[in-house]
């Protein structure tokens, strides 16, 4: 069965994004480290489950790496990556979703998710998308957090879990230099 994995960007109090969905703490903290993480993540999965904004934001930008003469190596190779990815987009207001194997979706089924886990192929992750987020964790279908805890604290912003209660167990941490920690957890109970 194929596992539906979360990777998330986090602040020590644990927002996702400060006020005005502001993320430019990630950036203070990206070293070569993290382009490998995120460069492996993608490289164990081919599918993305993705809600309106992360996916209005990924392809208003990937799909125009490859041919960026200014783009790293790095980046070409991630976004060669993530641009040939199947990917699920759910959103109520989209009117289409054009950016290469997209397929959008206007609510989250809980059988059709499940479906999705029985087919062949690797993992599926969700990158951003603290809405879907929320909603698979509400339904148990999130099999694996991996949260990358930046140490910053940002006072506000938006929460990765909103109302959700939810009991994690660590299974892995991960140090890199920058001073990012991945925590991977997963549910404690299912």
């Amino acid at each position: 069965m194929r596992k539906i994995i979360v990777t998330m960007w986090i602040s020590l109090d644990g927002f996702i994004s400060g006020p005005n969905n502001d993320m430019s703490f990630v950036g203070e903290f990206y070293d070569e480290a993290m382009g490998r993480y995120e460069t492996d993540i993608v490289s164990a999965a081919d599918t993305l489950l993705l809600g309106r904004e992360t996916y209005q934001s990924f392809a208003g930008a990937w799909p125009h790496v490859p041919n960026n003469p200014n783009a790293s190596q790095g980046e070409i190779e991630y976004a060669n990556i993530v641009n040939a990815m199947h990917k699920i987009v759910f959103s109520r207001t989209l009117e289409s979703a054009d950016w290469n194997s997209s397929k959008l979706e206007r609510e989250i089924v809980a059988t059709e998710i499940e479906k999705l886990k029985n087919e062949e192929g690797r993992d599926i992750l969700i990158y951003g998308s603290a809405s879907i987020v929320q909603a698979l964790t509400r339904l148990g279908l999130i099999d694996e957090y991996q949260l990358l805890i930046h140490p910053v604290v940002l006072g506000s912003g938006k929460s990765l879990f909103g109302d959700n209660k939810v009991k994690l167990k660590l299974s892995n941490t991960k140090t890199h230099p920058s001073g990012v920690v991945i925590h991977y957890y997963e549910l404690a109970e299912k």
